[in-house]
């Protein structure tokens, strides 16, 4: 059944009983993240969170990507002054990480295609990841003279150990399907025409597990974890706040936008 009241812009929100599903849904842009979605995606996991009939979070994506990731092109275009508008996108992604550190209930992401830069980071955030056969998790932070977001400088490291996250996140690796399972990144790997007719249906029935069962075990196993999360937030944004205003990270962005345009 799907959720009454105002659609977010890019966010498609349906409910299932106790399982509230939030589908990604710019097809134009890859499934691109913008400033209003990532808003728009803090509020849902916020208000998901408050709501006592809500149990399970599933994200996903719309047709084949989960997520492109940042959407770069809406953020060039914004009126302002450069350093505000710097200031304000990364209080907001800050906010927007800060609501999946924060998620007490089951979240789970069922990447449906390619997971890119801020989508794959969170993705890694959820409790329970599926990933599709043909889907991949890339993050070009150093080829776009970035660096780690999404707590990915903490996650990484302890979801695939130090020398497959240094790959990720400084040589821009591009992880597969099959090589995530084989890191234990993803709980497994499913194809993509099954997940509607054979995963869907088995989270459906999580959704009738005890959420106070849940929420202890959750508590238990993230006991040690999220003061670091949120310490990696923290440290990683104004490390961002930093990356931006330099030449390098001004000259590869610039080098992606022309390729781009020219795609």
């Amino acid at each position: 059944m799907a959720s009454g009241g105002k659609q977010p812009a890019h966010l498609k929100l349906e409910r299932f009983g106790t399982v509230l599903r939030v589908t990604i849904n710019n097809p134009r842009k890859k499934n691109a993240l913008n400033k209003q979605t990532y808003q728009d995606l803090a509020d849902t996991l916020n208000a998901a969170n408050r709501d006592e009939q809500v149990h399970v979070v599933v994200l996903t994506g719309t047709g084949d990507f989960y997520s492109s990731g940042n959407d770069m092109v809406s953020a060039a275009t914004e009126e302002g002054p450069v350093e505000e508008r710097l200031a304000r996108g990364n209080a907001i992604l800050k906010e927007m990480v800060r609501a999946f550190i924060s998620f007490d209930k089951l979240l789970i992401a069922i990447v449906n295609g390619p997971a890119i830069g801020i989508a794959a980071t969170t993705a890694l955030l959820c409790d329970v990841v599926y990933m599709a056969e043909s889907a991949y998790f890339y993050t070009p932070f150093t080829k776009l003279g970035l660096c780690a977001e999404g707590c990915s400088s903490y996650s990484f490291p302890l979801l695939m150990g130090r020398s497959k996250a240094s790959e990720m996140l400084l040589l821009n690796h591009r992880m597969t399907a099959q090589e995530a399972l084989q890191f234990n990144v993803v709980a497994g790997v499913v194809k993509r025409e099954e997940i509607e007719s054979k995963l869907w249906p088995q989270i459906l029935e999580h959704g009738n597990l005890p959420i106070g069962s849940i929420k202890a075990g959750k508590m238990l196993m993230n006991r040690f974890q999220r003061d670091k999360l949120h310490e990696a937030n923290d440290r990683e944004t104004e490390a961002l706040m930093d990356r931006y205003q330099t030449e390098e990270s001004l000259n590869a962005i610039m080098e992606f936008m022309m390729r781009k345009s020219k795609m």
